[in-house]
């Protein structure tokens, strides 16, 4: 009779764990929605205390990580939320490696520290950034972020200079194939899938406009205004986007 009471007492705490487990990530994800990114993030941990192997918390923690770092004011508070996130990532992918976001998480953790690391540690993050972003996309072909994540890879890495690109090729015997035209097919493909994905629409138009396709970035530009803000950085990305509309337009 006792045993069946602590089964019973178990089971009973088990259905309680699910329950708690759903109203916090409910709770997470209306916080994300109303643009308060740390109260959400802070809550997807509290899942992760209850049920530490909870995929959606995982990658959403490291996603979370990788946009409340890049508002740091410090580049070591920066490159702590970055390794937070690429440590959220990593055990995602450990928990469902044949789920997308877990590699995308973590290519975006990866590319968010190398844009602020030294020379010799972007040039080491170059290959495993992309092949994660690209296992993502094998994994989801329609997923727009990951596209996105492959669009600034291309950017970037086309635009090292001399002396990276000599690292990188000394480093992995050979540069790898990146190309300002290869960035905004990405970038076109993420905004297809998309839309409304505002930090997408504003590099397209950096893209357009390194490209000399100034019209489109131009018409591009001017509908960033209208866009629903989906993150706490899109007043940031608009206003980005009003000065360089001004410089295009000038």
């Amino acid at each position: 009779m006792k045993n069946i009471f602590l089964v019973l007492s178990f089971l009973a705490s088990a259905g309680l764990s699910a329950q708690d487990v759903t109203m916090l990530i409910k709770r997470a994800d209306s916080l994300e929605a109303a643009l308060k990114e740390s109260p959400a993030y802070e809550t997807f941990k509290q899942v992760l205390k209850i049920d530490p192997r909870n995929y959606y918390s995982l990658w959403k923690c490291s996603e979370l990580c990788s946009r409340i770092g890049n508002r740091q004011k410090t580049k070591e508070s920066k490159i702590d939320y970055f390794k937070a996130g690429r440590i959220y990532a990593e055990t995602a992918i450990k928990v469902n490696p044949k789920q997308a976001d877990g590699y995308y998480a973590l290519s975006v953790a990866m590319g968010r520290k190398a844009l602020i690391e030294s020379g010799n540690e972007r040039i080491k993050a170059v290959k495993e950034i992309k092949t994660n972003a690209d296992k993502a996309i094998l994994i989801n072909p329609n997923h727009g972020r990951a596209w996105h994540v492959l669009g600034k890879w291309n950017y970037e890495v086309s635009n090292l200079n001399s002396l990276e690109k000599a690292a990188l090729k000394l480093l992995y015997g050979g540069l790898p194939k990146a190309s300002l035209k290869e960035s905004i097919h990405c970038y076109e493909k993420a905004k297809q899938l998309e839309p409304v994905f505002a930090l997408n629409n504003l590099e397209l138009a950096k893209a357009y406009h390194r490209n000399g396709e100034e019209l489109k970035a131009i018409e591009l530009l001017r509908q960033l205004p209208f866009l629903p803000p989906k993150t706490e950085d899109d007043v940031r990305i608009r206003e980005e986007g009003k000065q360089l509309l001004k410089k295009l337009e000038d």
